[in-house]
């Protein structure tokens, strides 16, 4: 018998929001640890603002 109860609405936490630029060759891209991830650029620039947008969009102060 399971006697663990769910947890009450609005208490689940959120995941966190941390952003890493990769790189695979020539190309970069921007991906976010709640599953947020944009195309690979060749500009590497395009890529952290790309980021960087993601993160404002979510309320999170970039690092």
């Amino acid at each position: 018998m399971h006697s663990e109860l769910p947890a009450p609405p609005g208490t689940t936490r959120m995941p966190e929001h941390r952003l890493s630029i990769s790189e695979r060759g020539s190309f970069a891209f921007a991906s976010c640890s709640c599953g947020w991830y944009a195309p690979a650029r060749r500009s590497r620039d395009l890529a952290r603002r790309e980021g960087a947008d993601h993160l404002a969009e979510s309320g999170t102060e970039p690092d």
